[in-house]
């Protein structure tokens, strides 16, 4: 049955820190770090989060700079955009039902890429493949936080997250709005790339993709919020 009213999808312009939503976007920050540092540190310098890292990686491989890879940084800046257009056409069957739907289905979908790219790591050498499915659920994931809209909570970058801190603060003769959730953004996007360097230092790739696999499929499956 199609949504009516509030339950239709729009923007998401006033929601507390405790929010369901709100609460499933802070940990899905914390995947990025983690998909982000496993990426880097595992693929060959490459984000599959972060594309504005990609887009200067292509121009230091561009000049000739030792130890980056122009493919690696375009099949990734791809399948993000893939996985992008893809949240785009999500969003637009779901617009008429109810956001929770088109919530859990995306981070189901993100989930289930991240399930595969750990099976392909434990089963052979493939960076390319890793790079392509693990971009392609980053662009999915950033395409729909995006028509999500909740300020302050991106998911893969902090610059203006970091740049809202600065600028609003009472330094800056500002009143430090959301500077809760703009602090715990930092933070969960730091923890999770420790997490995702210690475990591709100890256990090595594979595991490291199995629990990042783990953490979205959690915030997947605890995702609630009153139809």
């Amino acid at each position: 049955m199609a949504a009516t009213g509030s339950e239709a999808l729009q923007p998401v312009k006033t929601i507390g820190d405790r929010h369901p939503l709100a609460l499933t976007l802070t940990a899905l920050t914390l995947v990025s770090g983690f998909v982000d540092a496993v990426s880097y540190l595992g693929l060959g310098r490459v984000f599959t989060a972060n594309m504005t890292g990609n887009v200067v990686i292509l121009g230091f491989a561009a000049a000739g700079a030792p130890g980056f890879s122009a493919g690696r940084s375009l099949a990734s800046l791809l399948a993000f955009l893939a996985g992008s257009v893809c949240a785009g056409r999500t969003e637009a069957y779901f617009r008429e039902r109810s956001r929770v739907h088109w919530v859990r289905s995306t981070l189901a979908a993100e989930a289930a890429l991240q399930i595969i790219a750990t099976v392909v790591a434990f089963a052979t050498d493939a960076d390319y493949a890793l790079i392509v499915l693990l971009a392609l659920a980053m662009g999915l994931r950033n395409g729909t936080v995006r028509k999500l809209g909740v300020p302050d909570m991106t998911t893969t970058v902090l610059t203006m997250t970091l740049t809202g801190i600065a600028s609003d603060s009472s330094l800056a003769g500002g009143t430090n709005p959301r500077i809760v959730r703009r602090a715990t953004a930092v933070v969960a996007m730091a923890v999770g790339a420790f997490l995702g360097a210690a475990l591709l230092r100890g256990p090595g790739l594979a595991w490291s993709l199995a629990a990042s696999a783990v953490l979205i499929t959690i915030a997947a499956v605890a995702y609630r919020e009153r139809l």
